[in-house]
């Protein structure tokens, strides 16, 4: 089973981090996004990757996925050159999938559980051609919502409806074993300029189409994913992970506590100052007199003077604060 990524979007919900890298590049407790996505797929027994990029930073994807990953992943790199939607994204990938079975997973969601956990579920269903990982939510107008029949198969998919005909989210994991079907039922999209929500070519206006035409879908049940899309999700995320790591130790640790889960990188310096719990800083980062809390920080940032709570620092970014003296009485209440 080869998985695609579709990983060629601009981010712009995550401006201005994603202004010099793409989303899926943005680091959280350890490695990038797309690194922890690589990891599950591995450990999930997944060896090929179809990794759909796109724009003029797609570089930083590719030596990436083959530096870290090439020992574990045959890779290939179809290019999105003008993005239409996820299904356009999609569709760029059908000559690399060759007809295979693929497990589709978005470039900007990370899942509780990994993905041998929804494989293993995608098998436990009897003569389905796909699944869609799907959660119940209060608000299924904000997203493409599956409406299943009694014998549990997808009677209906649509994207963001005004009136949802169920409760049921598409979460944004599928499995797929008639990928030429998938493909088919794009390539019909596209040929025909079928735009569906936001005007772009939508994946699940693709497996309504495939349930139209006679396949079978099935669901299976997804705990929680995380938008890392969205700076909010992104630091939720990052709590989520790092309460599953061990704290690991600084380059160089002068009068400073470390609360963990704190990530940290190479080189990073900690001078009288209180980092934790909840903290991913990234190589080179060097905090003076600080208090950081739920926060990433991003290679070769600098932090001195702050107080810094649910927080996201760019790379090689400064941020300052002004030193105050203070001569404090008894039973004083101060907020600075």
């Amino acid at each position: 089973m080869k998985a695609v990524i579709p990983l060629a979007g601009r981010g712009t919900r995550l401006y201005p981090q994603t202004h010099t890298k793409p989303k899926a590049m943005v680091r959280i407790a350890g490695k990038p996004i797309l690194g922890h996505i690589l990891a599950s797929l591995a450990d999930a027994g997944v060896d090929e990757a179809v990794l759909v990029v796109g724009g003029p930073m797609q570089t930083q994807i590719r030596e990436y996925a083959e530096r870290e990953f090439g020992d574990e992943f045959a890779f290939t790199f179809p290019e999105q050159v003008d993005p239409q939607g996820l299904g356009h994204a999609i569709h760029q990938a059908a000559p690399a999938v060759d007809g295979e079975p693929v497990i589709i997973t978005l470039g900007d969601m990370l899942f509780e559980h990994g993905y041998g956990t929804f494989l293993d579920a995608h098998r436990s269903l009897d003569g389905v051609d796909a699944s869609i990982g799907v959660k119940r939510v209060d608000e299924p107008s904000h997203y493409g919502v599956v409406d299943v029949a009694g014998d549990g198969s997808v009677r209906e998919l649509v994207e963001k409806p005004d009136d949802p005909p169920s409760d049921r989210a598409i979460s944004g994991v599928y499995v797929v074993e008639d990928s030429d079907a998938l493909f088919d039922a794009l390539a019909y999209l596209i040929d025909n300029d079928l735009r569906g929500a936001g005007d772009e070519f939508q994946l699940t206006d693709a497996l309504q189409r495939m349930v139209e035409t006679g396949s079978v879908l099935g669901t299976f049940d997804v705990e929680d994913w995380y938008d890392c899309g969205r700076p909010e999700t992104l630091l939720e995320a990052n709590e989520v992970l790092l309460a599953s790591m061990e704290t690991n130790g600084a380059g160089a640790l002068t009068d400073a506590v470390v609360v963990p889960p704190v990530d940290m990188g190479e080189g990073v310096e900690l001078t009288r100052s209180v980092v934790g719990p909840n903290v991913s800083l990234d190589d080179g980062v060097e905090i003076d007199d600080s208090v950081v809390q739920d926060s990433i920080v991003g290679r070769n940032a600098e932090l001195s003077d702050v107080n810094l709570k649910e927080s996201i620092i760019g790379d090689a970014a400064t941020v300052r604060g002004e030193p105050r003296n203070l001569n404090v009485g008894d039973n004083s209440d101060l907020s600075l």
